[in-house]
């Protein structure tokens, strides 16, 4: 991609006006985008995207820039730019470490490099999809079925002598289902993704992922409106995790914890959850959504417990956030690409499976909400309070899941929730999705067992 001696030129460079650290990351990226809607094929997109991140500290200040132009000329003024930020007095002790390759092994396997499959081929797959759905039921009005893969090479190097490339391959198969009755709509989704090529896609049993967006989107249009209220929740395992992602996840990263902006900062070693809570944060599982060879400032990808067994345990850090911190990276360091600074972010999020039975947790609900899978919601980082839509719910009753609900919003404080859990299942499981934050759009996964908050206020629409 560039050569050792480029970058050693312009690690040089961006230490010029006293820096005492500085970063290149360079990525080339090709990625593929197709959409079947109503059986037609709405788009069918290709591209490349090439660049370079360049980042200094000096104590805690620190600049960012980038760049698409790779010139060694284009690349030393863009170093030279940057460097011009950081205040400080030129030193000629400001050296770079020379630059040693460091080999990584993938953890992650891939048999089907996503550019050499043909589109007639995908296509195939959208095609496959779209007709389980659309012939799940007669009140399926519109399915829309969209593949995305991409193939990420990077490469990172410091002036500490770091020199590391990856290569990182996803691929993704969003479905969403569309029921509707006169004018009412409903919608079911499921988007199954991994760190994998296209022997993924093939190898998904569409017949499950299909008619569950289909059946989701039925159900829900014949359900009664969800009341409201505070009552035990069942929340199901994979993409039930979201919730914890969102209302605990951010609060367990350095960015906001290194700034005194978590409920959960300097709070290491108390107890912070139920006992039945163990929260990890792993990016090493074999080709999960969100794994990761190494993370964006180069460092090897590890499992880190959060919180065991209601205890917390420690943060997701990065460089920069375990300087004002005072401790090392976990190797929790992540951005969208080249254009973003990166910083701590999640990878896989998940609770840890407990020993009761999904049957055993919901026989001892006497009354109560089961929320079989989560839509999408808002969170506020440093407080933790959360609202989210449940997208498929149910009423519990004597221990028996009844009839199907609509319009559930859960509303509450993460912090609080977690404290709250008194049942957690053995039946962990983990769902793919996108999180956004300061350094972009990432790929996570979210996971967890079937698990039961004795408390959660629930916004619906009926008393």
């Amino acid at each position: 991609m560039l050569s050792p001696s480029v970058i050693e030129d312009v690690l040089t460079a961006t230490l010029s006006t006293g820096g005492d650290f500085s970063e290149v990351f360079v990525e080339d990226r090709f990625s593929n985008n197709m959409t079947l809607q109503s059986g037609r094929l709405e788009k069918s997109i290709s591209g490349r995207d090439f660049g370079v991140g360049i980042r200094i500290f000096k104590g805690l200040q620190s600049v960012y820039a980038y760049t698409n132009d790779f010139t060694i000329e284009g690349l030393i003024k863009a170093a030279k730019t940057a460097a011009q930020a950081i205040q400080g007095a030129f030193s000629d002790k400001t050296t770079i470490i020379p630059l040693e390759k460091e080999i990584i092994q993938t953890a992650h396997p891939i048999e089907l490099m996503p550019n050499s499959v043909e589109k007639t081929r995908k296509l195939a797959v959208l095609r496959k999809a779209n007709d389980i759905v659309t012939n799940y039921h007669e009140s399926i009005s519109q399915a829309v079925i969209r593949l995305i893969d991409e193939e990420q090479n990077v490469l990172i190097a410091n002036s500490e002598g770091k020199f590391v490339e990856d290569k990182r391959v996803r691929s993704r198969l969003a479905i969403m289902a569309i029921a509707s009755k006169g004018t009412d709509m409903q919608q079911g989704f499921y988007g199954p993704g991994a760190h994998a090529g296209f022997e993924y896609i093939e190898n998904l049993d569409l017949n499950h992922y299909a008619k569950e967006a289909a059946r989701i989107a039925v159900t829900m249009l014949n359900a009664d409106p969800a009341p409201s209220g505070k009552f035990p929740v069942i929340i199901d395992n994979e993409f039930g995790g979201v919730i914890f992602h969102e209302a605990c996840g951010h609060g367990l990263e350095a960015e906001a914890v290194a700034k005194n902006n978590s409920v959960f900062a300097n709070k290491v070693g108390e107890k912070v959850a139920s006992d039945l809570v163990t929260y990890i944060d792993d990016g090493t599982l074999t080709n999960e959504w969100g794994s990761i060879n190494i993370d964006d400032e180069g460092e090897k990808a590890r499992k880190n417990v959060l919180i065991e067994n209601g205890i917390l345990k420690g943060y997701m850090i990065d460089k920069l956030n375990g300087r004002r911190m005072g401790t090392e990276s976990t190797g929790s360091s992540r951005r969208e690409s080249y254009r973003f600074a990166p910083t701590s972010r999640m990878t896989n999020t998940y609770i840890a499976p407990g020993e009761s039975t999904p049957e055993e947790i919901i026989a001892n609900t006497e009354y109560g909400i089961f929320a079989k899978y989560m839509g999408g919601g808002q969170v506020e980082p440093a407080t933790g309070d959360y609202n989210f839509a449940v997208q498929e719910a149910y009423l519990v009753e004597n221990g028996k899941i009844t009839k199907p609900l609509r319009g559930a919003t859960l509303i509450g404080n993460g912090a609080k929730t977690i404290q709250k859990i008194d049942m957690v299942g053995n039946n962990l499981g983990h769902g793919a999705g996108m999180c956004g934050a300061m350094s972009g759009s990432i790929p996570v996964n979210v996971g967890q067992p079937m698990v039961r908050v004795s408390e959660i206020t629930v916004g619906g629409r009926e008393a």
